[in-house]
């Protein structure tokens, strides 16, 4: 029988090349003034979100592009760098592993340099199989990354701020969130009740 925080990842890599690292070191020094010769973090907490896309593919080339699309004006004046998610979990629950999860990855304001991102295809919808595979792969990031004491959904990032976690330093760089959906994040916190949800 297969330890507790046994999971199954598949590798479907997006595009991280010279460019978007250039671009993720420019995001920590506008951002959080770090001047980074590497962009390796030090997990100590998750984030889970929804990709607001219904399938797996839509939500992958979504990630995959190196700079953002046109039509995400809004974040594209904190930086060109695309958006980033370390986890995508698809419907059925298999669990891909789109980069290094101790790079830093674009998926939540003020918290990117200490956290991995889990997200969801799908919105309100997401499905058990989600649910189960979602609390597989924290339990496996928790072993792995014994620092992290925090999971979050990210509507719950702006509880962060103030805090030593918190690096933003744009005022007026915020965005209002509701993913995965209160539901979904609850079940979360019952499975990991030692797992803090704010500072």
């Amino acid at each position: 029988m297969p330890p507790l925080w046994a999971v199954e990842i598949v590798d479907k890599p997006i595009r991280f090349g010279p460019q978007r690292i250039v671009l993720t070191q420019q995001y920590l020094k506008r951002h959080y003034g770090i001047d980074a010769k590497t962009i390796e973090i030090q997990p100590r907490m998750i984030v889970v979100h929804y990709t607001a896309l219904p399938t797996l593919s839509a939500s992958w080339n979504a990630f995959n592009p190196e700079t953002l699309p046109s039509y995400r004006a809004l974040i594209g004046k904190a930086s060109r760098l695309n958006v980033s998610v370390h986890y995508l979990v698809d419907r059925d629950g298999t669990i891909y592993r789109l980069m290094p999860d101790h790079w830093m990855a674009r998926h939540v304001i003020g918290l990117n340099d200490c956290a991995i991102g889990i997200e969801n295809v799908g919105s309100e919808d997401l499905t058990p199989a989600q649910l189960e595979a979602d609390t597989k792969l924290i339990r496996y990031l928790r072993r792995k990354y014994p620092a992290i004491r925090y999971l979050i959904g990210h509507y719950e990032y702006r509880n962060f701020e103030g805090s030593p976690l918190w690096l933003e330093k744009d005022p007026g760089y915020r965005t209002i969130k509701k993913d995965p959906g209160r539901t979904f994040m609850k079940a979360l916190h019952r499975r990991f009740p030692d797992l803090k949800s704010a500072p």
